[in-house]
């Protein structure tokens, strides 16, 4: 029997007509947008599942191993133009809307934006599993089913309102709820411990129970017949759940709460946790994902395998996406314990062998403690079983460095009253990686420097990566045909062969069909830009992007005072001019997060004060993205020229947004952190502009503690007029002090803390001569165009599939389901 059936532009159509009917009662003619959307959605979903069948009956079949991704967020983007250039069918569905009088635009406008993540972090994990289905690879990723997401921003009066992201209003068209895999999960209550025969049987009692009821969107392989899934959870009160129902099809009165803890902890993607309940909700989100994952991944290693759950690390791995699925070593340990009756030492075997942990910061605050009591509080057995991991790994270290207690309280998972995450992963992991390697040095010489100096083996650097599906071969039709055209298709499933584009690079003719398609997409970005916020765009302008999510260390405040010194240069001088120049910002600040809140109302102050300026406005505009997220990303990035990657030297553990903009043309301009360092190194330092302190600089300068960004303040005159504008009225005449908590952060310590602590004002003259350099080589359109030539050419390296391949090999050891010819 064919694993497939043709799906050509008369089945499509059909197809499309019979949905209509069927759901809606209504003809092609008849039918809303929302409606046509949704019958296109149910036919390419059909299409879908004819391949997800041979994922499942050859799984079984071979007893494959299968990773488990557990990563709190996934910021997918829209699935239908993606599932659709996986399926290889974009064409055929083209032609069968021409022929029905649709547009792939207008339906696919028709898509929520999913709300199930946030920033870098979850977008590397959806490119994870868009990689893991192409090449093969059989996983499940697993996330919370966010109601809400993080929030929708608007900005009103140039600041930052939040309101609710009801993506799910019209409910999901991709989402498969799957009611046979539902789970309880447990919070609260008190230890029972019953001795029989010399072994401790240990139960919870008066518990506060939740279902955790799953939702399974398919993944989609690029030319492949593998569909993995992205596993969604969904919380609900046990008495509101109602099984016979959920199996009949009612899954909303099956699921029907009105209770607190539910209905939380699947509403909101990070709620505040400045209070206590907030961070508890965290908590209990975190718990309430691995519980419900690892319940599920024993049942089905079971149904697959057999009982012997010795054989667990043969057929499961359970990778931890930073500390926020910490939680899954306790948690595997009690269900080895309590519920297969394991030792604890078999226990722990198994689970080290099982478990890896990529870290992304070395943040501090990014790095998970949670107070013990509230452990205690709210996961009592957990917090028993942290207890004995903690007094083990204590003797451990104790017997490797007697005396030190210091450094063994350093090193504890619980010590000074918190429980500390990134400690628990790294000892009962059997391999932990930074995702660049300049990050990977950091954690090894600094970070995690006396873990590393125990247990080396374990640590490894493997460098982020971002699917070529979606962010070129989908978002960039333009430059993909022109790359079909000139290096023929094995890029599509090789990314390294971007690298034939080289020589292309001093070929006129090939310039100049390069520079016709950046600027045919600058074009398409101002249209979009227009219909979505009446703004106006000069496509002939240089496009100068920062997008990433707003936090001091990336530094968006270092761009816009540079622009403000730019502003007052046009002003001061008739005879200075530049290349008109459109400064773009999208960033979310965390609702809690003022001094994030401030710069975005800076920017925008700063953008309407430059808009206002008869002179300064022909050559500067400042553009703020409301409400960035991936399908804005879409239409951006290949629009984008200059690409600004800002970060203090050593806080950026990788980006992946700097990796997009190469691979579409844009120029990097930025630190050496993360990966600006691999990006250097590729194109050369002809091809990116680097600026300031290096990593070790950064760590030397924290160290000695002597750094004054007021010495920088009163020897460079154009900063300090910049920087006395947030102040003085210039800006904000009616609220002259507006941005004085924004000066004075930079200028002056509080509390003995140190002002400038990202270093905005140690960088800038370094930032300065970089942009200088930069505007001077824009002016050569040709030498520009080369250099976009050539970042799009050494790009392939940053190709997930590299990455997967990478951890398959080093870590997970998964073998590719293979259809049988």
């Amino acid at each position: 029997m064919p694993l497939m059936q043709e799906y050509n532009k008369d089945a499509i159509k059909e197809s499309i007509y019979n949905k209509l009917l069927r759901y809606y009662g209504v003809t092609l003619e008849e039918a809303t947008p929302k409606q046509i959307y949704s019958a296109v959605a149910s036919t390419v979903r059909d299409q879908i599942m004819l391949k997800w069948r041979f994922e499942k009956e050859e799984r079984l079949n071979s007893k494959a191993k299968r990773l488990y991704y557990l990563s709190i967020e996934y910021l997918t983007g829209r699935w239908l133009h993606n599932n659709l250039l996986n399926l290889c069918s974009t064409e055929e569905y083209s032609k069968a809307f021409a022929e029905l009088g649709l547009t792939l635009r207008g339906v696919l406008h028709e898509e929520p934006e999913p709300a199930l993540g946030n920033g870098g972090l979850g977008r590397l994990a959806a490119c994870f599993l868009d990689s893991l289905a192409t090449l093969d690879l059989p996983a499940m990723g697993c996330t919370i089913r966010y109601e809400y997401g993080l929030f929708r921003q608007r900005i009103v009066d140039g600041q930052q309102v939040e309101i609710p992201d009801d993506w799910l209003t019209y409910g999901n068209a991709w989402e498969i709820p799957t009611q046979k895999d539902a789970v309880l999960v447990r919070f609260g209550g008190h230890v029972v411990e019953q001795w029989v025969d010399d072994v401790n049987y240990v139960t919870l009692e008066d518990t506060e129970d939740v279902v955790a009821v799953p939702y399974d969107l398919p993944i989609v392989g690029y030319d492949s017949d593998v569909v993995d899934r992205l596993r969604c959870w969904s919380a609900v009160l046990p008495q509101n759940f109602n099984l016979e129902r959920f199996s009949n099809g009612d899954y909303i009165s099956s699921t029907r709460d009105g209770s607190s803890i539910a209905a939380q902890i699947s509403k909101v993607l990070y709620p505040e946790d400045t209070s206590y309940n907030g961070k508890k909700l965290r908590l209990m989100q975190e718990y309430f994902l691995v519980s419900a994952s690892l319940q599920y991944a024993i049942r089905d290693f079971k149904r697959v395998n057999g009982d012997n759950i010795f054989f667990l690390p043969d057929k499961v791995a359970f990778h931890i996406n930073d500390t926020h699925p910490a939680l899954v070593i306790p948690e595997l340990m009690r269900l080895l314990i309590d519920v297969e009756r394991l030792s604890w030492e078999d226990a722990e075997q198994i689970t080290i062998a099982t478990v890896a942990y990529t870290n992304h910061t070395i943040m501090s605050e990014a790095l998970e403690r949670w107070p013990e009591s509230m452990l205690r509080e709210t996961l009592p057995r957990i917090y028993t079983i942290m207890q004995e991991l903690n007094r083990r790994l204590c003797q451990k270290l104790f017997d490797r460095f007697p005396g030190q207690w210091e450094r063994i309280g350093h090193m504890a998972i619980l010590a000074y009253d918190h429980a500390h995450m990134a400690n628990m992963c790294i000892a009962y992991s059997k391999a932990i990686n930074g995702v660049s390697q300049l990050h990977g040095d950091i954690l090894k010489r600094s970070t995690f420097k006396d873990y590393y100096e125990v247990m080396p083996q374990k640590f490894m650097a493997i460098t982020n990566g971002i699917t070529p599906r979606r962010w070129l071969m989908l978002s960039n039709r333009a430059l993909s045909s022109l790359l079909d055209e000139s290096i023929g298709l094995g890029w599509h499933k090789d990314l390294m062969e971007l690298e034939k584009l080289l020589p292309f690079a001093d070929d006129a003719a090939f310039i100049e069909k390069f520079a016709a398609v950046k600027h045919e997409n600058k074009e398409h970005f101002m249209h979009w830009i227009n219909r979505h916020q009446g703004l106006v765009l000069d496509p002939d302008s240089m496009f100068d992007v920062q997008v990433k999510r707003l936090h001091e260390y990336k530094r968006q405040l270092l761009n816009a005072l540079h622009i403000l010194v730019l502003y007052n240069r046009i002003c001061d001088d008739p005879g200075y001019n530049l290349p008109p120049r459109t400064f773009i910002f999208g960033a979310k600040a965390a609702p809690g997060y003022y001094r994030a809140k401030e710069i975005i109302h800076f920017i925008n102050v700063l953008s309407q004060h430059i808009a206002k300026d008869e002179r300064a406005s022909k050559f500067l505009k400042v553009v703020f993205l409301q409400n960035y997220n991936v399908s804005t990303a879409e239409v951006l990035i290949p629009a984008s020229e200059v690409s600004e990657q800002l970060s203090t030297a050593s806080k950026e553990a990788s980006g992946t947004g700097n990796m997009k903009f190469m691979m579409n043309g844009a120029v990097t301009i930025g630190t050496l952190d993360g990966a600006n360092v691999e990006i250097a190194d590729l194109v050369g330092l002809d091809n990116c502009y680097i600026f300031g302190m290096r990593s070790h600089e950064v760590e030397a300068l924290y160290a000695a503690g002597t750094y004054r960004s007021l010495d920088i303040y009163e020897t460079n005159a154009e900063l300090r007029r910049a920087l006395n504008m947030l102040f003085d009225g210039s800006l904000t005449p009616d609220n002259p002090r507006m941005f004085e908590g924004l000066y004075r952060a930079l200028v002056f310590s509080d509390n003995g803390g140190m002002a400038d602590p990202y270093l905005v004002l140690k960088d800038f003259g370094s930032y300065q001569g970089a942009q200088a350099r930069l505007i001077h080589d824009y002016t050569d359109t040709r030498a520009w165009t080369r250099k976009e030539i050539i970042n799009v050419a050494k790009s392939g390296v940053f190709s997930s599939d590299r990455t997967i391949r990478e951890y398959n090999d080093k870590i997970w050891h998964l073998k590719p389901l293979v259809k049988n010819k």
